[in-house]
């Protein structure tokens, strides 16, 4: 594992090259971890994913599992039949990319009330 230098200040070019920044916008944006989550009880079809969550247009939903594949982060599997099933089924990737996702939010429920404390000040 290499170990990389990260000088400051970054370069708005440095910062659009690194790797962490766009797996921060992964982390970040507002479904991911949703569907991530969904699917790590098992793999689940569109139809499935779409009613399990609750405010998820059907059109966000697609944008989000084709970013997820695109990272590698999920599978997508066609079933030949009619109609067509899709599955989408985690990766080991996306198993992995859950283990500090999970520990970012440990963090974040320990030091809920630091966090309120200061923006309350």
């Amino acid at each position: 594992m290499s170990t990389a230098t990260i000088t400051v200040p970054v370069t708005v070019a440095e910062h659009e090259n690194c790797p962490a920044t766009s797996v921060l916008r992964r982390v970040g944006d507002k479904w991911s971890v949703v569907i991530l989550s969904i699917l790590e009880r098992g793999a689940h079809g569109f139809n499935e994913l779409d009613r399990s969550v609750e405010g998820l247009s059907r059109r966000m939903l697609t944008r989000t599992v084709r970013a997820l594949e695109e990272d590698g982060l999920i599978s997508r599997t066609v079933h030949p039949r009619v109609p067509p099933r899709v599955d989408y089924a985690l990766t080991d990737l996306g198993r992995s990319f859950l283990e500090p996702v999970r520990a970012l939010g440990l963090w974040a429920v320990a030091h809920q009330s630091d966090l309120e404390a200061a923006h309350s000040r």
